[in-house]
């Protein structure tokens, strides 16, 4: 008897946390009561296109797919390949990773200890002074992309600095910046970031005229476009780099590029990047972990293989918008390095679904069951 009063407590508590139906309902809307109809799983699905939207977006999330991670399939599985591997681990955890971390540091030391006498000794001769800090930059670039073992092939002549141009890119890691500069000293647009990556951001990279964004304030999106119209005029400024997707992209796919690099009234160049993940993912995903730990992953790795392609230069077509002519450098890019297009906003990914968005979903599925009810 107990145990009988005990599940009907619980049977009644469950039916206090379900929702109501009448709730999501327009006011002054009401169920029919139907003493011999019942309601079976097949009526829903029938009566709301809802469900079958829901359903289909779980078997076809291309929007996730973008910013997935691929691991790499295992391959010790066996008792004659396991030896190997951990043979492999050895030298790349004790031997490879100590002596880049020595390199690593060897080459902060050399940049930091020309640097700052340059930058605050030369305040008088601006023209040689970021000459001498733009080879530096490049050569602590080259520092790092030493210290991952980096295999880069670059295609295309080298970027020139010019007036009126910019170089779009696609964007899997901020290593990109890293790959980009060790050739030509950029200039880049990117979020503002804490930690020691914000304190070279203000500092180091600051010199080379880079322009920092917050993405969760309005306000600084009227900045940046006034500040890249004033870059883009001037002949002696550092070539103007741009990641249009505006996140970090598993290097699969290309999200659609912000129109705001296309309607500056300038050539665009586009840059095509892709990675070749034999050794290991290059794609950083900023909310599983820390530019440290990716850092520290691409060390412990055997090598990062990549190649870089410098395009033909684009101009806006006559009668093209600047939205058409995103997608048409999009096209391009994504055509180069092997990259399937999607109709998504990469900015999706910081974002969730409003309220108003909820409640008009629920609203409109509240609204499809009762019209079915009411037919039966």
């Amino acid at each position: 008897m107990n145990n009988t009063g005990t599940l009907k407590s619980s049977s009644s508590e469950l039916d206090l946390d379900r929702p109501n139906i009448e709730d999501y309902l327009p006011s002054g809307s009401t169920i029919q009561q139907e003493p011999h109809g019942k309601l079976f799983l097949h009526d829903l699905l029938d009566i709301s296109p809802t469900l079958s939207e829901a359903a289909g977006a779980i078997v076809d999330d291309s929007f996730t797919r973008c910013f997935k991670s691929n691991p790499p399939e295992p391959w010790n599985w066996n008792v004659y390949l396991f030896p190997l591997w951990c043979f492999g681990v050895v030298i790349r955890y004790l031997i490879l990773f100590p002596i880049r971390v020595i390199g690593l540091t060897i080459g902060w030391i050399i940049f930091l200890s020309s640097f700052i006498p340059v930058h605050f000794l030369l305040k008088g001769h601006d023209k040689l002074r970021r000459s001498i800090e733009r080879s530096l930059v490049e050569m602590m670039c080259s520092f790092f992309v030493a210290s991952w073992t980096g295999v880069v092939k670059y295609h295309g002549p080298r970027p020139s600095r010019r007036p009126k141009q910019v170089f779009v890119a696609n964007h899997t890691s901020m290593i990109d910046f890293i790959i980009l500069e060790q050739m030509t000293a950029f200039a880049v647009i990117m979020q503002k970031h804490p930690g020691w990556v914000g304190l070279l951001q203000s500092t180091i990279l600051e010199s080379l005229g880079c322009i920092w964004f917050n993405r969760t304030e309005a306000k600084d999106r009227e900045i940046v476009a006034k500040k890249l119209r004033e870059h883009v005029q001037g002949a002696d400024n550092n070539p103007l780099l741009i990641f249009p997707e505006g996140t970090c992209v598993n290097n699969h796919y290309t999200v659609m590029f912000k129109k705001g690099a296309f309607e500056l009234g300038c050539t665009v160049c586009p840059v095509a990047i892709k990675y070749n993940k034999i050794f290991v993912d290059a794609f950083w995903n900023s909310r599983k972990q820390s530019f440290t730990m990716h850092l520290l992953q691409l060390m412990t790795s055997w090598a990062v293989v990549c190649d870089v392609w410098y395009l033909e230069p684009q101009i806006l077509k006559p009668g093209e918008t600047p939205i058409e002519f995103a997608e048409r450098v999009r096209d391009i890019i994504s055509v180069r390095a092997g990259l399937k297009k999607v109709p998504w906003d990469g900015y999706l990914k910081y974002a969730r679904p409003s309220p108003k968005h909820r409640e008009r979903k629920q609203q409109n599925f509240a609204e499809l069951v009762l019209r079915g009810l009411e037919e039966k």
